[in-house]
């Protein structure tokens, strides 16, 4: 920001920095447009974590008693589950996109912490998958991940595809 600019005063667009200025010298990007960025990157909330090995017995119990197991029958297959209901109710499922539970630790990572199931737009995995590909910012929001985050997973996935492959050869 140019030192006759206020802190509150609109940016002149006209006269921006070229670009290949901003590439050598990262500090000609206005002020206010990085502010902007961080503040959105921050707005979203970050996923919660619940530890089973941080409760205490005692709110285990209470857990297992507020919910005790109930003897329904869920959908088996993609074509028993696609005929339900939106939003999906099935909140344990493994491609609900609200929960995910970690089979080894038994941790439970609430994905969106400030929406109750019924507020997402897009509750399973499958559903979003049939509509087609998506891209990394896409599947950020629908994951509350970040775009970097996703590119990271996306190429563990294809590593381990590749070990996988070479393997059956």
């Amino acid at each position: 920001m140019s030192a006759d600019q206020g802190e509150g005063e609109p940016i002149d667009f006209d006269s921006e920095v070229p670009t290949t200025e901003l590439v050598r010298n990262p500090s000609a990007v206005p002020e206010t447009s990085v502010k902007i960025h961080r503040q959105r990157r921050r707005s979203r909330p970050r996923s919660k974590t619940i530890a089973l090995k941080r409760l205490t017995r005692a709110e285990l119990r209470a857990g297992a008693a507020a919910y005790p197991p109930v003897d329904i029958d869920r959908p088996k297959t993609r074509a028993e589950c696609g005929a339900e209901a939106r939003p999906c109710p099935w909140v344990a499922c493994k491609h609900h996109l609200y929960l995910d539970i970690n089979p080894e630790t038994g941790s439970i990572k609430i994905n969106f912490p400030d929406l109750e199931v019924w507020e997402l737009r897009d509750t399973c995995a499958l559903d979003v998958a049939e509509r087609g590909g998506i891209t990394l910012d896409e599947v950020g929001l629908v994951t509350n991940l970040t775009r970097e985050r996703i590119r990271q997973l996306e190429v563990r996935g294809l590593l381990k595809l590749k070990g996988v492959s070479r393997e059956l050869r």
